[in-house]
């Protein structure tokens, strides 16, 4: 299993290496109030990319560990009220019933 996920890594890591090196053009992107900013494709590419993954991503953190809470809770709310069996002791000359 560790050997397909280190493949699967190496192959997205060739992968935009190659996207790198066959798109690495400078791009002119327009801003407010007349301003230009000329950045590299590669870079224009993973800034858009990660836009949009870090925000879906913590709101999903945020989800997980809003209901890791509301579990662990639950569980501590369980577990406090379980009555506690206990077992009467066996006198020491008469076996145990389960052996």
């Amino acid at each position: 299993m560790q050997f397909l996920k280190i493949l699967i890594w190496v192959l997205v890591i060739v992968t935009l290496f190659l996207f790198s090196w066959a798109n690495w053009r400078v791009v002119t992107i327009d801003l407010w109030g007349g301003l230009q900013a000329d950045v590299n494709l590669p870079f224009l590419v993973l800034g858009s990319l990660l836009l949009g993954f870090l925000p879906t991503y913590i709101v999903q953190r945020a989800r997980i560990w809003s209901l890791r809470r509301r579990y662990e809770t639950g569980t501590n709310a369980v577990v406090a009220n379980a009555p506690i069996v206990r077992t009467p002791p066996v006198p020491e000359g008469e076996p145990r019933a389960n052996q």
